[in-house]
């Protein structure tokens, strides 16, 4: 175990520690590894060389074994120069602990198991070797030698009659990784010849063996397990230099934020690979210096006060440190780690109107015109749910002639018509909008749910173009009327009823050239005969448009379509077809012409048709007869 204590920074020869035997008064005699450092017979500790240049904790092993005693007993002390760890005296129970738990050091003697005869049922010999277990051997890691250094002896019993050979096998041996472990084939003394590294591999097992001169084996061979043991000479790791989290603005003392982790790959089962984390500091400081607090064990970092806000501090930046040997800063270890912790914004901040009063102005028969845009204030975070207002209109708009949409970027609302308005019937508008965020205001905010302004919208007048009420206008007549008949009066409304205007009316379309329109009250009437049989004619209607404008700048105007249904008379005559035959004069039996007629009237002008010869010359009914096929 280690055994920590502080050091003056003075020349040698100054005690700092002194080891009190435990051996029940027997004699004992202490080694240090460290030629800068001596233990005295009666365990006090003595400064061999200059130290005042000591800036790190430096640590030696102290062996002890008794005069009359082959065991061996090994420790670790650790010295860190006064002012940065507290002296930490050894007393009588702890030097008796630190001995019970030492592990084993040279120079222990391993003999190989005995051998001896018992008889068997049939008055034989045999061999019987009884039960023998090797105690491992512990060799501590980065030990500063001198190497080779001697771990144990391996002896055979036999070597006082005969020439013995020892040897080892196993990996640190004879395999890979080599020559880490080697053995006096003639004495059986056993080194190790390099320092230790239990990171890189924590025990060993070879095999020890015994051969006669001429190489036979004189012994089973014994197992031998070393193990290295753990020095603090690791310092924790973090997983990562950077870690991020976050917790959410208004959260309350204890609330979970994050966990930072720090290995050490020393021996966990030991102080030395045992981690520790606290919180060395904390930017910025508002509202308070410990904002948040880390279990020791865990690296959960949570809460510890009450007070987040997002709109104050966004971000928290936490150096977190992390000391093995349980945290002891005295002789532990350490290494940083910064945690940045984000505020998570919620909707603590409602949407507010800049104004009490908004106004705009739209011109007449205007859709899809932004009327004004309406400025809102909102402190949560931009481009978030909570952050993105709602408009709505409450109250004016009974027609649903405009409608609020949200600026995307500038989260400003703005006012659109999306229905036309009429300057004759109102001139202005007065509504009254809300607004509101996308996501709902968190719990126990204590502010109005939305934020209320009016808005007043002038109405422009723009000069609108004359209207026919009826459009199009339909009318009958007979065809064959004569020419200069006056059909109807085709005229037109100015919307404009507060300016006074003039209404022209002028003539935009008449395929026949059949029409006329007077230019100053519309009245509309013949040029020609109306004809229902002509090619203008579609379904009986013939159909003309014309032109109603004004005298407002700049000039409006509109067109109106007049439809005139002709009502047929029976103007057409019968048309024979076809139109000529022929036949044979001397046929048999007599030939023979079918003919029919076509009219170009319509019902009840057409049909029956009524066939008949001609009285004159009298010679056609003597040669011709007619007769009704059907």
């Amino acid at each position: 175990m280690d055994t920590p204590f502080s050091l003056d920074k003075q020349t040698k020869g100054n005690k700092q520690l002194k080891f009190e035997s435990c051996l029940h008064n027997r004699e004992v005699v202490f080694v240090s590894s460290d030629p800068a450092f001596s233990v005295r017979s009666d365990g006090s500790v003595y400064v061999e060389q200059e130290v005042a240049n000591l800036s790190e904790p430096v640590q030696f092993m102290v062996t002890a074994r008794g005069l009359r005693d082959t065991r061996i007993w090994e420790t670790t002390v650790k010295l860190a120069a006064a002012g940065h760890a507290p002296s930490i005296p050894l007393t009588q129970v702890g030097i008796e602990e630190m001995l019970s738990r030492a592990w084993d050091a040279q120079p222990r003697l391993i003999k190989f198991p005995r051998k001896h005869l018992r008889s068997s049922s049939s008055n034989s010999l045999r061999r019987q070797k009884r039960d023998w277990v090797i105690p491992p051997i512990n060799v501590p890691e980065n030990s500063r030698g001198p190497f080779p250094q001697m771990l144990v002896r391996i002896r055979s019993d036999q070597d006082v009659t005969v020439g013995i050979r020892y040897s080892i096998t196993g990996a640190g041996a004879d395999q890979p990784p080599s020559d880490i472990y080697s053995i006096d084939p003639v004495n059986g003394k056993m080194f190790v010849t390099k320092p230790l590294d239990r990171e890189e591999r924590a025990s060993y097992h070879l095999r020890a063996h015994a051969v006669d001169m001429n190489g036979n084996q004189v012994e089973n061979p014994i197992d031998l397990y070393i193990y290295v043991i753990d020095m603090n000479d690791n310092r924790p790791e973090f997983q990562n230099q950077v870690y991020n989290g976050s917790v959410d603005e208004g959260s309350k003392p204890g609330s979970s934020v994050m966990q930072v982790t720090a290995g050490d790959a020393d021996d966990y089962t030991t102080a030395n690979g045992m981690v520790r984390y606290r919180i060395l500091s904390q930017t910025p400081h508002n509202p308070i210096p410990n904002m948040f607090t880390i279990n020791s064990e865990t690296g959960d970092i949570i809460t510890v006060a009450a007070g987040l806000d997002r709109e104050r501090v966004s971000q928290y930046t936490i150096i977190v440190q992390a000391t093995d040997m349980e945290g002891n800063l005295n002789y532990g270890l350490s290494n940083t780690a910064t945690a940045l912790i984000s505020i998570t914004d919620i909707n603590d901040n409602p949407p507010e109107l800049t104004v009490k009063t908004f106004s705009g102005e739209v011109p007449e028969n205007k859709v899809n015109v932004v009327v004004t845009n309406l400025t809102v204030v909102d402190r949560d975070q931009p481009h978030s749910v909570n952050w993105n207002a709602v408009y709505r209109i409450v109250s004016g708009d009974p027609s649903g002639h405009f409608t609020v949409r949200t600026n995307p970027v500038t989260n400003e609302g703005m006012l659109t018509v999306v229905k036309p308005v009429d300057f004759e019937m109102n001139r202005a508008f007065m509504l009254m909008v809300v607004v509101s965020n996308q996501a709902h205001l968190a719990s126990g905010i204590q502010s109005s749910l939305q934020s209320t302004a009016g808005v007043t919208i002038s109405v422009q007048d723009v000069n609108e173009p004359p209207v026919f009420p009826v459009n199009p206008k339909l009318i009958r007549f007979e065809e064959g009327v004569p020419a200069g008949t006056t059909l109807t009066v085709f005229s037109a409304q100015d919307p404009d009823h507060f300016i006074h205007q003039t209404v022209r009316y002028s003539k935009l379309s008449d395929p026949a050239n059949w029409l006329r329109i007077n230019r100053t009250n519309g009245q509309i009437s013949t040029m020609a005969l109306l004809d229902r049989e002509s090619m203008y004619v579609k379904n009986n209607v013939y159909e003309a448009t014309f032109l109603a404008f004004d005298n407002g700048a700049p000039q409006a105007s509109g067109t109106g379509t007049l439809q005139i249904y002709l009502i047929d008379v029976n103007d057409n005559a019968p048309v024979l077809m076809p139109r000529e035959g022929q036949v044979c004069e001397r046929a048999r039996p007599a030939s023979r012409v079918n003919i029919t007629a076509s009219d170009a009237d319509g019902d009840p002008n057409v049909g029956p048709f009524v066939f008949e010869l001609p009285s004159f010359p009298a010679s056609v009914r003597r040669n011709w007869t007619v007769s009704r096929l059907n």
